[in-house]
């Protein structure tokens, strides 16, 4: 099969420094690219780690400005080394937590949820795999 990996996954958001900021504080990610969409409007954002071979994360502002109260996509999974470091990182920045606490896997692996500045669902996986 051709197909390697997940290469980007679209946010579509309200404003983009909004989002750029968040992901940047909460997930370390920064800006890759940035640029206007041929059809003038949307303004998109890349965003990652510098790595060639990363899945990044692409905001859109401007193809839909009436977004679901969860946002244009479910959630967006960040893996992460350890999960009780990074919960009491994301409380001391005044982070809204979906999940009250930290959810274990019967595999070991543990998660929580919080929410992005449009209200989309943003996870946070320690992985056992």
């Amino acid at each position: 099969m051709a197909v390697k990996r997940i290469e980007h996954v679209g946010l579509m958001v309200k404003d983009l420094e909004t989002s750029i900021d968040f992901y940047g504080r909460v997930a370390g990610l920064k800006v890759k690219d940035r640029l206007l969409h041929t059809d003038g409007r949307m303004k998109l954002a890349f965003l990652g780690y510098g790595h060639s071979d990363e899945t990044e994360l692409e905001l859109i502002q401007g193809y839909n400005d009436q977004l679901p109260q969860e946002g244009k996509v479910h959630h967006i999974a960040f893996a992460v080394d350890d999960i009780e470091v990074e919960w009491s990182r994301l409380q001391g920045l005044g982070i809204r937590f979906i999940d009250t606490s930290i959810t274990t896997l019967p595999n070991g692996s543990r998660y929580f949820f919080f929410s992005g500045p449009d209200g989309e669902w943003v996870e946070f996986f320690q992985s056992t795999r």
